[in-house]
């Protein structure tokens, strides 16, 4: 049977078995090296608000926040693109 994607749609490689991760959108089960993962910085404050304190020499503290979504999340939030036909692999008879 042929292979739709040359890498089966992972980042796995020949690494064996992954473990899974909940997707933060919907809460799929979603292989780990499937997932699409963004980091984002997050800041507490507001950031109108953040510019003032930063005028005056106040430091504001900014986290990571790492998200993993699954792949049909990802492209519902515009993470991932949908390719265009063209760019698509060709299927069927040649």
């Amino acid at each position: 049977m042929p292979k739709k994607r040359e890498n089966r749609g992972r980042h796995k490689g020949d690494k064996g078995k992954t473990g899974t991760i909940q997707c933060d959108n919907c809460g799929r089960i979603v292989p780990a090296d499937k997932a699409i993962c963004v980091t984002r910085w997050h800041s507490p404050v507001d950031p109108q608000l953040a510019r003032e304190l930063e005028k005056k020499g106040a430091i504001i503290p900014r986290y990571k926040i790492t998200k993993c979504y699954c792949i049909s999340c990802a492209v519902h939030l515009g993470i991932v693109k949908v390719r265009p036909e063209h760019e698509r692999k060709r299927r069927g008879l040649y």
